[in-house]
């Protein structure tokens, strides 16, 4: 059995931007799987180590069924909870056969050759956006509305085939809908209206099918003789929540910390084909998602020295397992020539993010251009006033104040 430690209650909130939370280094050392309390008051464990969350993630043992008894929700809300429990699963919420079916007819859609043939659009929409940046009449200018946000919201629309004229709309929707400064209610109203226009925008498909992966998948499903249209639906609103926010963090993160870092933006900016390896640094060093995903046992299973009884709940941080100085040498500090892809920011095993290569792509296509075409762009205020945001999942800032 793991020792019996004093834990804090989950969700640990980070303080400095670039540590991770005391909480969750004690955890990690005293032992990598603990006892842990939810919001909700229930009871759960919190896998902290690398090893043991890459052996939780890869182990087929282990459900994301959330509608499963022992489902451990990091939401306090119960009706929230209730809600979710009552839903048709997404793809995220599948187990075993159900969700390689769900997951086999898309992941066509991020090979190699379908992601070159975006790039040029993806690297034409950041260059509109840092053209807007270069014109702008006062500065300092804030680089999460004028790029972060809007960049991957753009390219999510190129995935989905979203009409041109559609793109305001779809814009303005997906920042109120991810920033932290709207009202729940706010954000609720306009996840509500993204799924209604995610439902017409299938309609569309359905009558008038482009090259994009939303006809593709029409196409293959009219083929099969199963056309599934509340799927698509889902499947469409699943990437862009699951792509958006995350990314747009991520840009905003990732020039923070190269800013505040100048030795190692020098090394990209001399040398662009290092920039891969400085985004797979920079996953690992924010690590976006900190509760990487929830699981609950379906049978007793020895990870490490813990046994997780049937029915129990696992929360895995994937923050503290990318700080750990078992898996990464001298963790607390950013090194872009590490080229260490074993992180867990996109995950492990079956659920592993499916759009990670869409991400990775944007981030060295933003990073590059942004360097190179504003190469004298700073901070507009130190560091330690930026108004970093921090809840149970998604770590990011609200605002990045920027000049050159």
């Amino acid at each position: 059995m793991t020792k019996s430690v004093t834990v804090p209650q989950l969700p640990v909130e980070r303080g400095c931007p670039f540590a991770t939370p005391a909480g969750h280094e004690r955890l990690r050392e005293q032992a990598p799987i603990s006892r842990v309390r939810l919001m909700d008051g229930a009871e759960g464990w919190l896998v902290s180590g690398h090893e043991e969350a890459r052996a939780v993630l890869a182990d087929r043992r282990f459900s994301s069924d959330r509608r499963k008894d022992g489902f451990p929700f990091v939401l306090a809300d119960p009706q929230t909870q209730r809600q979710l429990r009552a839903q048709p699963p997404l793809m995220v919420g599948m187990d075993g056969a159900e969700h390689a079916a769900a997951r086999r007819p898309v992941v066509g859609e991020f090979t190699v050759k379908r992601l070159a043939a975006l790039r040029p659009r993806i690297q034409d929409i950041v260059d509109r956006f840092v053209d807007d940046l270069l014109a702008a009449d006062r500065r300092p200018v804030d680089l999460v509305r004028a790029l972060s946000l809007p960049v991957p919201s753009l390219v999510i629309c190129e995935l989905l085939g979203v009409p041109y004229t559609d793109h305001g709309f779809f814009q303005s929707r997906t920042a109120v809908a991810v920033s932290r400064t709207s009202s729940s209610q706010e954000r609720l109203g306009a996840l509500a209206e993204l799924r209604a226009f995610m439902d017409e925008l299938v309609t569309r498909k359905e009558s008038e099918p482009g090259d994009d992966l939303l006809s593709r998948q029409i196409a293959r499903q009219r083929q099969d003789g199963a056309l599934d249209h509340a799927g698509l639906v889902s499947l469409a609103f699943l990437l862009l929540t699951a792509g958006h926010e995350t990314t747009a963090n991520m840009i905003s993160l990732g020039v923070v910390a190269l800013l505040t870092h100048p030795q190692q933006l020098a090394l990209i900016t001399t040398d662009p084909g290092k920039t891969p390896l400085a985004v797979e640094e920079l996953l690992r060093f924010f690590s976006i998602a900190d509760l990487v995903t929830s699981r609950v046992a379906t049978e007793d299973v020895r990870i490490g020295e813990a046994v997780i009884r049937a029915g129990e709940g696992v929360v895995v941080s994937g923050l503290s397992a990318d700080r750990d100085p078992a898996a990464f040498a001298d963790p607390a500090r950013l090194d872009v020539e590490r080229g260490a892809r074993h992180h867990l920011a996109f995950g492990f095993g079956p659920h592993q993010c499916l759009g990670q290569n869409l991400a990775r792509l944007e981030l060295q296509i933003v990073f590059d251009t942004l360097f190179r075409r504003v190469p004298t762009l700073r901070l507009a205020a130190p560091v330690e006033e930026l108004p970093f945001k921090s809840d149970a999942v998604i770590y990011g800032l609200h605002e990045l104040p920027v000049t050159w």
